[in-house]
């Protein structure tokens, strides 16, 4: 049986310690090996070990089957990309009566994804098509406009010039009346060039042309009033059409060379009407029709993908499923014979009867002649680590896991941060208003936990909703808490009854000076109301939280001292025992366990005695009277006592253990120097010889190295003793910062714009000190208090006891499959 391995057949569901972990062995016939692991995937309750580390991924068993799913999760994703462009969204996973098997789901995919390409590619090629005659029907457009205008003007001018009987040719007159109005055989035929140039390109297109022709062009841009699709990149573009009129086939191909750097489409514009109408009627009828084909490609393709859609999540699952099956039985062990598989791991003992229960349905299932062999192995490693736990305890175990997985067996912090974290963050919180706050928030993330947990939350609510159950604790106490200090938004209530102090005149106009009388018994619960606003509130409030804070932070580490005790008594570590635990609760409490007394003692007496004085003169001069500090009688002598304790305790906790670890060392290797009797085979007694020397330099005794561990442990308690104590003041340090925030907020903010008498004002003031309160108490001191909080229990208190050095039970499972999926 492995280390720490127990009976049972169900799960104990103690916190306190980890569940019992075996190391189990399981052979499984090669026929029936992926159906075995599949079920045991299903159960959930076995971390397989790799047994074929040396091995590279390509040199194992099942590399090609591994190759093949990733070749199916490469289709799955490019069938996701084209669902999300479609904007079509998989359907919640159904299980049909019949699932494809693993083979017929990977030609299933390669068919569709030739599909789906080939569709893509002709509806590519459609829509780059049907891009271009758009542009060439705006091109036609345009063009014709610019002919059309042209000729207008060109014809008005020559009936002017007619008219006039002039034969001489204006120069401001345009470029076709030129051409028209000259000597047929001095004219000269020019070329024209039109397309469609983008449009924050147009100026600079246009003095290239300039430069390159030498201004030998005529240029004529218009700006498209809508965006253009682009052929080439599919891209919506704002362009301008344009006209270029040259002269000559060098300036052509200089024009072609532009055109092309430009990124300038051009497009046959026929000079003669008759072709121009014929093209523009074309042109359209070939928009209509390819637009019908690309409507009917579109649909086809959203058919295919909605029928993938449907099935497209257990294909997923199902790809991953294989995959993460082909990966456990990649860490297995081959048999020589290459007919059965070995495989070992770690599982919980309670689940051995379920694991033997899967292994006999494989077997059945598989049809398999011979089936799974399961059995206990012996080792001296350490298992893994597993705390069953549940929507509630699950967030405190993270906050424990995120400073360290704890060690097998040994005591978990977790059980006692479900009550002692949430108690500490309300002590800096306290405020009875603000925890409703919380509460009301967090109520609704539980109440809606079923639905909010289906959807996609973003990081900062994601990790609120995780920590929704630690959130309702936090805002638990701080209710709590916030009635003990009496304060509501800072306000105080007599909830528990009337006050014990009353004025010492109807009027009270002496309250301020001489104080309050009381006139009856004490508050029943928290702090009196009238200690609010009064004059005597901080000295008063000051002295509370921070006595508090000391008796809270010495109760919390002589927990974590105690926890050492029981982790030494379990794992019968009688020096832990002797030689740490108790020196440690001498030291700790003889010095602040002592001032903690002294607390009370003061708070039950009503004494005036000043607790500094008593302290620090209970080192510096230990011998002298106490005079009207005493608050008991003996006091002097049990200083004395609790102060030789304390330095007695030093000692005691350096120098006893690595003196006896290293005697227990001595003692064990006594019996392990012998000589190989005569006769005996000489390779038996070598290898005797071997692991005995190999053994012996394994567990060889450092004396020094041992000493100085010890010593460093010990100047840490010591200082640490000191140093950690001092760190629970921020308890009350962040309590008062919370209150007088609250108070500020309260008098400076909405006192000040009630007093105004404008409901203006009031609005504003109301606004104002609703966004300070979420942002400033609501938001920043409860992430601020969360975080001492945090930094209280993973340094104050679980250095105590805690060591966190194992890790944790990561069994085979689809469910975690599933998990990540979400």
């Amino acid at each position: 049986m492995a280390r720490g391995g127990g009976g049972g057949c169900c799960p104990s569901m103690d916190l306190m310690r980890s569940e019992a972990m075996q190391l189990v062995q399981v052979i499984i016939p090669a026929e029936s090996a992926h159906l075995t692991v599949s079920y045991l995937g299903d159960l959930g309750l076995i971390q397989f070990k790799d047994l074929n580390a040396e091995k590279s991924p390509f040199q194992r068993t099942y590399a090609a089957q591994i190759k093949r799913c990733s070749e199916m999760a490469r289709k799955l994703r490019f069938l996701k990309e084209q669902m999300s462009k479609a904007e079509i969204s998989p359907s919640p996973t159904q299980l049909n009566e019949t699932p494809l098997e693993f083979d017929d789901l990977e030609i299933k995919l390669g068919e569709l994804e030739a599909e789906l390409t080939e569709v893509n590619a002709n509806n590519e090629k459609l829509q780059r098509t049907y891009n271009e005659l758009l542009e060439y029907n705006t091109v036609l457009q345009k063009a014709g406009e610019f002919f059309y205008s042209a000729q207008r003007s060109a014809a008005a001018q020559q009936r002017e010039i007619e008219a006039n009987q002039s034969g001489q040719t204006s120069l401001e007159s345009p470029l076709l009346e030129q051409e028209m109005s000259m000597d047929p055989s001095k004219q000269v035929k020019l070329g024209s060039l039109s397309g469609l140039v983008p449009k924050e390109k147009a100026m600079a297109f246009e003095r290239i042309l300039f430069r390159a022709t030498r201004g030998n062009i005529f240029l004529r841009q218009e700006p498209i009033d809508e965006l253009v699709t682009d052929p080439v990149s599919g891209e919506k573009v704002a362009k301008n059409a344009f006209v270029i009129f040259y002269s000559g086939e060098r300036a052509k191909a200089k024009i072609l060379k532009i055109c092309d750097a430009f990124n300038a489409n051009r497009y046959p514009f026929p000079e003669d009407v008759t072709k121009q109408l014929h093209a523009v009627q074309e042109v359209s009828g070939r928009i209509s029709e390819l637009k019908a084909t690309i409507d009917m490609g579109l649909t086809h393709r959203d058919s295919i993908l909605k029928s993938i859609a449907s099935d497209f999540e257990q294909w997923n699952h199902l790809a991953k499923r294989e995959k993460a099956i082909y990966h456990t039985l990649n860490m297995l062990s081959v048999d020589v014979t290459k007919k059965c598989l070995v495989a070992e791991g770690w599982s919980p003992v309670f689940a051995s009867v379920q694991i033997q229960d899967a292994l006999q349905r494989a077997t059945l299932d598989s049809k398999s002649q011979v089936g799974s062999i399961f059995q206990v192995l012996n080792t001296k490693e350490s298992p893994p680590t597993y705390f069953q736990t549940n929507k509630f305890t699950s967030a405190f175990q993270e906050i424990v896991d995120a400073y360290g997985v704890a060690k097998y067996q040994e005591a978990n912090p977790g059980v006692f941060t479900i009550v002692t974290f949430p108690f500490l963050f309300a002590v800096m919180f306290g405020d009875w208003g603000h925890g409703i706050c919380l509460l009301l928030a967090t109520l609704y993330l539980i109440i809606r936990e079923k639905k909010l947990a289906s959807q996609k939350l973003g990081d900062i609510m994601e990790m609120m909703f995780g920590g929704r159950y630690v959130i309702f604790m936090m805002a638990l106490f701080s209710i709590y808490t916030g009635l003990i200090y009496n304060e509501f938004f800072s306000v105080p209530f007599e909830l528990f009854g009337k006050s014990a102090y009353a004025c010492r005149d109807p009027s009270c106009r002496d309250a301020t000076t001489e104080g309050l009388v009381k006139v009856r018994g004490t508050y029943p619960f928290g702090v009196d109301p009238v200690w609010h606003g009064s004059r005597s509130e901080l000295p008063f409030l000051n002295s509370l939280k921070m006595k508090m804070s000391i008796l809270l932070g010495v109760a919390q580490m002589n927990l974590g001292i105690l926890m050492s005790y029981f982790n030494a008594k379990f794992f019968r570590n009688s020096l832990n025992v002797w030689y740490q635990f108790i020196p440690q609760l001498i030291f700790l409490n003889s010095l602040f366990g002592y001032l903690s007394l002294l607390i009370i003692i003061k708070w039950c007496t009503g004494s005036k005695a000043d607790l500094y004085h008593v302290m620090i003169y209970m080192f510096l001069s230990p011998t002298d009277e106490l005079g009207e500090n005493q608050l008991f009688s003996g006091q002097k002598t049990v200083q004395l006592v609790l102060l030789l304790l304390a330095l007695v305790s030093v000692p005691w906790m350096l120098i006893p253990k690595p003196i006896l670890l290293k005697k227990q060392h001595e003692q064990r290797h006594q019996g392990n120097q012998y000589t190989v009797l005569q006769g005996t085979d000489e390779s038996v007694g070598a290898e005797l010889g071997e692991h005995h020397d190999e053994s012996h330099d394994h567990e060889e005794f450092e004396f020094s190295e041992v000493f100085v561990h010890q010593l460093i442990h010990t100047i840490e308690f010591v200082l640490g003793a000191v140093s950690n104590t001092a760190s629970y003041l921020r308890l009350w340090a962040l309590s008062l910062a919370h209150s007088e925030l609250s108070t500020v907020f309260y008098d400076k903010v909405l006192l000040l714009a009630w007093g105004m008498n404008n409901v203006i004002f009031l609005i504003i003031g109301i606004i104002v000190f609703v966004c300070a309160t979420i942002g400033v108490l609501l938001v920043m001191e409860t992430l601020s208090a969360f975080l001492h909080a945090l930094r209280l229990h993973w340094v104050e208190f679980q250095n105590k006891f805690y060591e966190g050095d194992g890790y944790k039970f990561a069994p085979f499972s689809f469910s975690l499959i599933r998990e990540e999926e979400d």
